[in-house]
């Protein structure tokens, strides 16, 4: 019986990446349909990112036909949208595994591929790394290219201009930046740069006739011209430029630009990077490539938000696959709505509070505040940095800024958090989403590290809620409490608890005893506050009495309660979803220290290493945070005392 033909059959035969570079123009565009067509089965399958990879197909294709990636260097910022990229080099076959523990990464990650030249996963990022990789091949008189690829919504942040600019200043050769302008970041774009790429996409027939025109003036033949006339000449062509183009930001920059180029039309754009190739020979060049987002998918490219990162979906419907829910257990709130939904509430009698994202609306829930009080709401875009700082100056004339930032995203604006707000007292709240372990998204994602590297900061109080009730009260804690505060919370639902109105502000610093106890005390801080009563509870049948507190504050800290109670505990137990080194545990553990308290301390969190993607029930069991694990280890602590 004759085995049925495969869909795929130009992928199929790729022994290498580099076989693409001998393909015709023909089978460019078949490529180019084969990868689309497999991206959208293969992530029906196991969800991911989808719009974002469905709009660069065809320029990666087109890159691959004209580079060789074992020595040429390439960065894609941000990572999300090189599905297609890792499609090309040899992981058709592990897609099955997207995201999965163990299973290749959603992201570029060095060690999972000779042809991923740079990590990544927060935005901006490609043009200084692919810069200093143009850099480190110039020292060791190398010649490969090096590009970077980078969405217009990683443009609007500060550092891209920085590389820019340095790379415009050092004439960096053999070095191209692809701007994917696809109008969209996650949520839409945002800002002036965005109004620039329009006045440039109206202006294309003017672009037509540059080289032309600029050919013409260079053929005149200045040697046997006064310096006046060569002079004229000269300024002629930069007034032509000047009034017939709609901005030269980049070419002022030091690059020269090309473009725009639709980015779908395989011809066309291997033709421009064809000729990208040549001119990259003279200096650095930025070549504008138009694309959108879920091209090919009629659902994705109606919906890009809604499609930037999906579950598993049906492929000829485009429905998503929704998980079963008992009616008789109705869903609890997400933390992040709760949030949102809040700081709506109190806005409506305070004129004063104001929200600001960074290009994160939908996910951080202040798309209800934005639909509430729209002159309130500020999107910054992709610029954690200016957020906190355009946050500083809002407090410091009086007004109430609420930053919602991922915990991981917020480590880009550290400095500016130190500077800006903490060391001038002002009272700027951050709720920090997704904090502790996110699962699929690893390392790039997972926010771990927000307690330690916001504690040491002078002024600042922080907090993290036991539930989605303790999150209102905790909200309005931190807008009136008069000092920097941040509050930070883990993604998905809450515990379905009772949310009180109207809320009430807690006492700064003071934790709660949940329960009390003679052999352990279980200190606990925030998501780890519910699984810390449930494991009291589990260690009574083995013959432990355990005390449990929530600890509601890690900065002030409540010591005197802690030492109450470790006083009258042998040993202490904290539990927290973080990184072990200068956390909540570290925190308790100094306490207890400064206090001449000697106790026995087992500290779960997580160690000093970095935590992969996976499932995030298994990714806790790993670390040692679920509750079968924690039962284990604290049995045999307490059975040592």
């Amino acid at each position: 019986m004759t085995a049925p033909a495969s869909p795929y059959p130009l992928l199929d035969s790729l022994a290498a990446p580099q076989q693409v570079r001998h393909f015709t123009p023909g089978q460019l565009e078949q490529l180019a349909a084969e990868v689309r067509s497999f991206l959208i089965t293969s992530v029906s399958e196991t969800g991911g990112h989808f719009s974002s990879n469905l709009g660069t197909v065809e320029l990666t294709v087109a890159l691959f036909h004209h580079f060789d990636f074992l020595q040429d260097r390439i960065v894609w910022d941000v990572g999300h949208q090189a599905y297609p990229h890792k499609i090309l080099t040899g992981r058709m076959d592990r897609f099955p595994t997207l995201r999965m523990h163990h299973g290749i990464s959603g992201f570029l990650k060095r060690d999972e591929s000779p042809y991923d030249h740079f990590g990544a996963g927060h935005a901006s990022t490609s043009i200084s790394a692919a810069l200093g990789m143009a850099k480190a091949r110039d020292l060791q008189h190398q010649e490969h290219a090096c590009i970077a690829v980078i969405g217009d919504g990683s443009m609007t942040a500060g550092m891209a201009f920085e590389a820019l600019n340095q790379a415009g200043y050092l004439a960096t050769k053999n070095f191209l930046v692809i701007l994917n302008d696809n109008d969209k970041s996650i949520n839409p774009n945002v800002g002036s740069l965005q109004g620039y790429l329009n006045q440039i996409m109206s202006g294309q027939y003017y672009q037509r006739w540059r080289d032309r025109i600029e050919h013409a003036i260079k053929a005149i033949p200045l040697e046997g011209l006064s310096k006046g006339v060569a002079k004229a000449a000269k300024w002629s062509e930069e007034s032509f430029k000047r009034l017939m183009i709609p901005g030269l930001l980049f070419e002022d920059l030091g690059f020269r630009y090309m473009g725009p180029v639709n980015g779908h039309d395989v011809s066309a754009t291997s033709k421009a990077l064809a000729e990208a190739k040549m001119k990259m020979k003279d200096g650095p060049v930025l070549l504008h490539v138009q694309t959108k987002k879920g091209y090919g998918y009629e659902p994705a490219v109606q919906d890009p938000m809604k499609w930037h990162g999906v579950t598993a979906f049906d492929a000829e419907s485009g429905e998503i696959i929704k998980v079963s829910v008992d009616p008789a257990r109705p869903v609890p709130p997400s933390y992040t709505s709760v949030f949102g939904k809040t700081l709506v509430e109190l806005a409506k009698t305070d004129e004063k509070i104001v929200g600001i994202t960074a290009a994160m609306l939908d996910g951080t829930g202040m798309n209800f505040f934005q639909k509430a009080f729209p002159d309130r709401c500020f999107d910054v875009g992709i610029a954690e940095q200016h957020a906190v700082t355009f946050a500083a100056g809002l407090a410091a004339q009086g007004m109430r800024p609420v930053c919602a930032i991922y915990s991981t995203f917020l480590q880009r604006g550290f400095d500016q958090v130190a500077h800006d707000v903490c060391i001038q007292d002002l009272p700027v709240t951050f709720a920090l989403d997704r904090a502790g372990i996110v699962g699929a998204d690893g390392p790039t994602h997972h926010g771990l590290y927000d307690l330690a590297y916001l504690r040491c900061l002078p002024n600042i109080i922080l907090m993290a809620p036991k539930d989605e009730n303790e999150l209102r009260r905790m909200l309005m804690t931190a807008i009136y409490c008069g000092h920097p505060a941040a509050l930070r919370y883990p993604r998905g639902n809450g515990l379905g608890v009772v949310l009180e109105t109207p809320v009430t502000a807690l006492p700064i610093g003071k934790g709660e005893l949940l329960r009390e106890g003679d052999d352990l005390l279980l200190c606990a801080l925030g998501s780890m506050v519910a699984p810390a009563q449930q494991l009291a509870e589990a260690l009574v049948d083995k013959g432990l009495s355990c005390a449990v507190i929530n600890a509601r504050f890690l900065k002030p800290l409540d010591t005197p309660l802690i030492l109450e109670w470790a006083r009258r505990c042998k040993g202490v137990v904290t539990l927290e979803e973080g990184c072990a080194p200068g956390g909540f545990s570290g925190a308790v553990a100094e306490s207890l220290a400064d206090a001449g308290l000697l106790r026995p301390l087992l500290r779960a969190a997580v160690p000093d290493h970095l935590v992969h993607h996976g499932d995030p029930k298994r990714l806790l069991a790993e670390e040692g945070l679920s509750l079968e694990a924690l039962l284990g280890r604290v049995l045999a602590f307490g059975n040592r005392l």
